[in-house]
């Protein structure tokens, strides 16, 4: 795997082990937004911030049940 793929795959290692965290951070970024661009992109930013914080839910729950399948036993 290439540098990049390594990084990244860290990276989702970490979000996935971390998502209670990671999910606070995504929070934090866009409350920080919404500051910034002074209301005008609420809407899109919620959007963003609920589609980010679902998919890491959903990530850390499939790596949960995939660290308690038995080594061999593929995705299905």
């Amino acid at each position: 795997m290439s540098g990049l793929g390594d990084a990244l795959g860290k990276l989702k290692k970490a979000a996935s082990e971390n998502s209670e965290k990671v999910a606070e951070g995504v929070d934090r970024v866009a409350h920080l937004a919404k500051r910034r661009t002074g209301g005008k992109y609420d809407d899109h930013i919620d959007r963003a911030g609920g589609s980010a914080t679902e998919y890491l839910r959903k990530r850390a729950e499939r790596d949960r049940r995939e660290r308690g399948r038995p080594e061999g036993e593929g995705h299905r």
